[in-house]
């Protein structure tokens, strides 16, 4: 059985991360996502979002370690993003107890939201991709590698036989998503590392101004217009004026990358449809009707609001 964050640990919290001498955690999770919960700890030195660690493989580890080591030089580079909290001794993860925690500046933001203003969000893509930092992750598949027709064809098989509510309104879109995959396999252009998961849930609208982005886990060796042509997908799909904005005061504010043409969508294809067939696969092992809730709505988020080549012509054209 895991055992998650209670008011017993804050002892423990305030001593390993040198937070002073009182704090106060929230009843319980704060924040709530499909991977994982956040808690707030309101201590002398201030507010923290407080995450807890689960069992990790030694390769998750790494991907962690560096995502907060390059959070820490966007930070320094200005890129608006939470402080990384780490302890006297330098150690991003601390045992309390029987759980193991790391810590980030606490930021108020307002809920995930596709209408962000333009000239800010290229601009901070541009900075984010400017930040002197030189990673050791490489090229993941979950960004690069189509899911395939026949894979497809297994996952809506799969659906079918389980009644998922959700399978034929997927399966209507599987051709579109195979003619997308035909945009995978060039080429990347100059590699750096990326954040990797610029999706709304992680690029937001802070309470008091200004936008804030975050959770740098998931960073890794990229192609930034790769990385453009996400943002452009996620914040400027079905406004080719808006995405046009977008690209330029990313261009205007130095960005390196540029999006041209169809392959250069080639990040948001593939990580999509990936998020898909991971939120397929896990309503179909769901063990309650609210995980199958949940993972329905995970992957109705794509089916509401499909990428297409209609999609990618008119953010070309605009």
């Amino acid at each position: 059985m895991v055992t998650t964050l209670s008011e017993d640990h804050v002892p423990g919290l305030l001593a390993a991360f040198d937070l002073g001498s009182w704090g106060q955690l929230s009843d319980g999770p704060f924040a709530r996502g499909r991977l994982g919960a956040i808690w707030r700890l309101d201590s002398e030195t201030g507010s923290w979002a407080v995450k807890q660690v689960g069992e990790t493989s030694d390769d998750e580890l790494a991907e962690i370690l560096e995502g907060a080591a390059f959070q820490e030089a966007a930070l320094a580079a200005g890129v608006p993003t939470p402080g990384v909290r780490r302890t006297p001794s330098g150690d991003l993860i601390a045992p309390i107890d029987e759980v193991c925690v790391r810590l980030h500046a606490w930021v108020d933001l307002e809920d995930p939201n596709f209408d962000l203003d333009p000239v800010q969000l290229g601009a901070l893509v541009a900075r984010l991709h400017g930040v002197d930092f030189a990673g050791t992750i490489g090229v993941d598949p979950w960004y690069t590698e189509p899911i395939g027709d026949d894979r497809w064809s297994e996952v809506i098989a799969a659906l079918r036989k389980r009644r998922a509510p959700f399978a034929d309104d997927l399966a209507s879109l599987v051709p579109e998503i195979v003619a997308l995959e035909k945009y995978l396999g060039s080429p990347a252009g100059n590699l750096r590392t990326c954040h990797r998961d610029l999706w709304a849930d992680n690029l937001r609208r802070m309470r008091g101004g200004g936008l804030c982005v975050f959770d740098f886990d998931n960073a890794g060796l990229g192609d930034p217009s790769q990385e453009l042509a996400l943002v452009l997908v996620e914040s400027g799909a079905g406004d080719p004026q808006k995405g046009r904005a977008i690209r330029a005061a990313y261009a205007d504010a130095g960005g390196p990358g540029r999006v041209e043409r169809p392959t250069d969508f080639a990040m948001p294809i593939a990580q999509l449809s990936h998020i898909v067939v991971a939120g397929c696969r896990r309503w179909l092992v769901s063990a309650s009707e609210d995980d199958r809730a949940d993972n329905e709505a995970w992957v109705r988020e794509f089916i509401d609001r499909p990428l297409t080549r209609t999609v990618i012509e008119a953010l070309l054209s605009g």
